[in-house]
């Protein structure tokens, strides 16, 4: 038994890269909920924007354009979310759920009649994915990276070698952070999802707040989604996100609706992640084999303990969920 396995770099480094799109899914939520829009079509979003993304990538052969496609695509959901919660104060959970299962639908349809391979895009290659960044000196052959001492192994796998995106996602943190506590926006957003009754009193527009927050929200869980076809993935298959959005809300439920605490719970569902397609160094660290069924379920079973409340009280805004309506 060797516990020390657990923490092997190669789990570490791949703890990163897969807890990057619940990161961004998951600061998405943030936004939406923090402004009093549940949104659990988070998965939808995701999924529609790695379809655009990838397709796009590859039409063009830029995966800049394509990323902006993603965006693009996420963004015209979340407005949807947006005018049947907020402008005709539909039920905010019905509004996700329609727009996972039209994403679920629509992107294997498009896919199929676009590109004629099952409901997938071609395999993108060149510049139409996102190339890691290499530090300067950072080893590249996993041979000599083997051979090396343990700092050039932290330098070479862990820190360096991620996408622009992985870098972005965790500059993202502080950058929420800030904007949500030390900015009048952020105030205003926390305050519409607290009492949207006493914001509107103070005359500011409520409606306009809660728009801005699904807004960005569709801006983070697009970049996500773009994230899974053109960093980790190369092109989209059907759905390619599998539940990445459901565990972001648990994760979000986990933090508390605090960014800092997200990248913390994101993180430890994208280390069971990893565990789960090493499981020779959980049989190293552990002594014996674990079938991989059981390691691939480990971050569905965290998330269900989450929803199931064995983590402490997790209190939401007081006006989630609610459909706000103007006194006259």
């Amino acid at each position: 038994m060797d516990l020390l396995a657990l923490f092997d770099i190669a789990v570490l480094d791949g703890t990163v890269r897969l807890a990057v799109p619940l990161l961004l899914a998951c600061l998405a939520g943030l936004f939406s909920e923090r402004a009093g829009v549940f949104d659990i079509g988070l998965e939808g979003k995701m999924l529609i924007s790695a379809f655009f993304a990838a397709a796009v990538s590859f039409e063009t052969g830029n995966v800049w354009i394509g990323l902006f496609a993603g965006i693009a695509s996420s963004v015209v959901l979340s407005l949807l979310h947006g005018l049947a919660s907020i402008t005709f104060r539909g039920n905010q959970l019905i509004s996700g759920v329609a727009i996972n299962f039209f994403a679920s639908g629509i992107t294997v349809i498009a896919a199929q009649a676009w590109f004629g391979q099952g409901g997938r895009t071609p395999s993108l290659t060149g510049g139409a994915r996102f190339d890691p960044i290499v530090f300067p000196g950072a080893l590249t052959k996993i041979r000599d990276i083997m051979k090396a001492d343990w700092g050039m192994k932290v330098y070479s796998e862990l820190l360096s070698g991620h996408t622009i995106i992985a870098y972005a996602a965790l500059l993202i943190v502080p950058l929420v952070w800030w904007l949500l506590y030390r900015t009048r926006f952020g105030l205003r957003l926390r305050a519409v999802g607290e009492n949207p009754g006493a914001v509107d009193t103070a005359g500011i527009s409520v409606q306009r707040m809660r728009y801005s927050a699904v807004i960005i929200c569709g801006v983070l869980t697009g970049i996500a989604g773009a994230y899974l076809s053109t960093g980790i993935q190369a092109g989209f298959v059907r759905e390619m996100t599998a539940g990445r959005g459901y565990i972001a809300l648990a994760a979000l439920i986990f933090a508390k609706w605090r960014p800092w605490y997200a990248l913390g719970a994101t993180l430890l569902f994208g280390y069971l992640q990893a565990l789960a397609i090493r499981p020779d160094i959980l049989e190293r660290a552990i002594g014996f084999k674990v079938q991989t069924q059981v390691l691939d379920a480990l971050p569905y079973v965290l998330t269900v303990i989450v929803l199931a409340g064995f983590v402490g009280k997790a209190i939401p805004p007081r006006a989630g969920g609610e459909a706000y309506v103007k006194e006259r």
